[in-house]
């Protein structure tokens, strides 16, 4: 019995150790809910016929419901659209924007999967009249983006990914007006004023020196990103839900390599309850602000006393000790 009983309690110390190092400790992209942040693809793509007919796979027939729209920037594709979870968003050159009509059916949607407007939100920065839906053939309703139909591919497994980039001459991943994603022109990329890379050219997650603030955490689009004080990174939970998303984007799920700058300890993805993923820095929820209108804005700091900017260790930036 006393031999049973030190068996097991190894086991439940084992348990909370493997729970423990998940959060707080470098553990790689996976995160919370199981699903890894995924390293971007490089744009173009297999040209196989133009449904993608191929790849079609039971699997990815239902409709994914799009949540809180997010962007990421990628290198060679500039402003990408993606969904709550942090997939990829295309549109197909078969279908129409005036007016919106959608062409992709049966074996077509099992390879891109449909994306229902439930719950769908504009990104940080894009007027909510970019966003509507379309009724397809079989009546189901499907978000639109710019009057473009919106699909996912279900050859991208991870967030990040952009395997459906170029396929058939016909898919390309949506940039947040609906158009096709497309790099900065020559000459918006290089450094600004204090030395940091700007434009196509920052990663998912750098570094920016703020003449106030001092080293802070920014985005891929070089928008301030700020921890909420009511959120936990252990237990990981977020107390910023429903409206609050509105004003708090989450910052979608981005891949370890594609980061400056930061500490990577607890980088890992958080599932949240309301099904959206989001990236964490040493375990804490990060979130940028709707009210910075542009790169260097640090309008969130200090909001409610609960709101700050990130040092690249996680840490809360002028948040009264």
């Amino acid at each position: 019995m006393k031999t049973w009983r030190r068996i097991s309690l190894a086991a439940t110390a084992a348990a909370v150790l493997t729970l423990t190092t998940a959060c707080g400790q470098d553990q790689g992209d996976q995160g919370l809910g199981g699903a890894p942040a995924g390293a971007a693809k490089p744009a173009g793509a297999p040209a196989e016929g133009g449904y993608g007919d191929a790849y079609g796979s039971g699997t990815g027939a239902a409709a994914k419901s799009a949540g809180q729209l997010a962007v990421w920037n990628d290198k060679k594709l500039g402003k990408v659209l993606t969904d709550a979870e942090g997939f990829t968003l295309y549109r197909f050159d078969k279908d129409s924007a005036s007016p919106p009509t959608a062409t992709c059916e049966g074996e077509c949607a099992k390879a891109w999967p449909v994306v229902s407007p439930d719950g769908a939100k504009p990104p940080a920065g894009v007027d909510a009249v970019q966003l509507g839906e379309v009724t397809r053939a079989d009546g189901s309703k499907q978000l639109t983006v710019g009057g473009w139909p919106m699909y996912r591919y279900a050859k991208d497994t991870k967030p990040g990914e952009a395997n459906g980039q170029g396929v058939g001459g016909t898919w390309f991943a949506a940039a947040p007006d609906g158009k096709k994603a497309a790099p900065a022109g020559d000459g918006e990329g290089g450094a600004d004023d204090s030395g940091q890379e700007s434009g196509a050219d920052l990663a998912g997650l750098s570094v920016r020196k703020d003449p106030q603030l001092g080293e802070i955490v920014v985005d891929s689009r070089g928008m301030t990103v700020y921890r909420f004080k009511k959120d936990s990174a252990w237990p990981m939970k977020t107390a910023c839900t429903g409206a609050c998303l509105e004003k708090w984007p989450v910052v979608a799920p981005v891949a370890k390599n594609d980061v400056k700058g930061i500490t990577t300890k607890g980088f890992v993805t958080f599932a949240r309850p309301d099904g959206i993923k989001q990236q964490t820095i040493d375990c804490w929820p990060i979130y940028t602000f709707a009210g910075d209108a542009e790169p260097g804005d640090t309008n969130g700091q200090g909001v409610g006393g609960t709101w700050y900017a990130v040092s690249p260790q996680g840490k809360l930036v002028g948040a009264p000790k």
